[in-house]
């Protein structure tokens, strides 16, 4: 269900197809997301999950897995 949503928020940011997001896909290599894209995404995805990202996460945060894991691990605390 995360994924998904994490997909969803990717592919309508992007204009990009929903196959080429994967758990394995890099955030800044894989899809052509420039810094002010990966901003507007991470935005997206703070107001779609309820949760902030601080800076230090976003910046050791990789791949759309990592993104999986941080929202799982910090929603609806």
């Amino acid at each position: 269900m995360v994924f998904e949503k994490i997909r969803t928020v990717i592919v309508e940011q992007l204009s990009i197809s929903e196959d080429k997001i994967t758990l394995e896909t890099s955030l800044l290599t894989d899809i052509g997301a420039d810094s002010l894209d990966i901003f507007q995404i991470i935005s997206n995805l703070e107001d779609e999950f309820g949760i902030e990202f601080s800076s230090d996460v976003v910046t050791n945060m990789k791949t759309v897995g990592d993104a999986v894991e941080y929202i799982n691990a910090n929603a609806n605390k």
